[in-house]
């Protein structure tokens, strides 16, 4: 029984810790890697300037998926 017992708490503290790492991707990981994803995309579909300020970066007008235009900053590519 005492055999079990251990089993049954190294199995516990597993399943902890892989709930802990899943909670950390899902709060803390993803939402950097979803932030780059569309604002990368939103700059490929965006219609920029020509010439770059100081830090690179070019003025842009992109339309999202409603037909809102919205002015990023991204980053000039040439």
């Amino acid at each position: 029984m005492k055999e079990a017992t251990s089993d049954l708490s190294s199995g516990l503290v597993v399943a902890v810790c892989i709930a802990i790492l899943v909670a950390f991707f899902y709060f803390t990981v993803w939402p950097i890697i979803k932030l780059n994803f569309v604002s990368q995309t939103a700059c490929e579909k965006a219609k920029c300037s020509a010439s770059p300020d100081d830090s690179g970066m070019v003025d842009c007008v992109y339309k999202d998926k409603n037909g809102v235009e919205q002015t990023i900053k991204c980053s000039y590519k040439g």
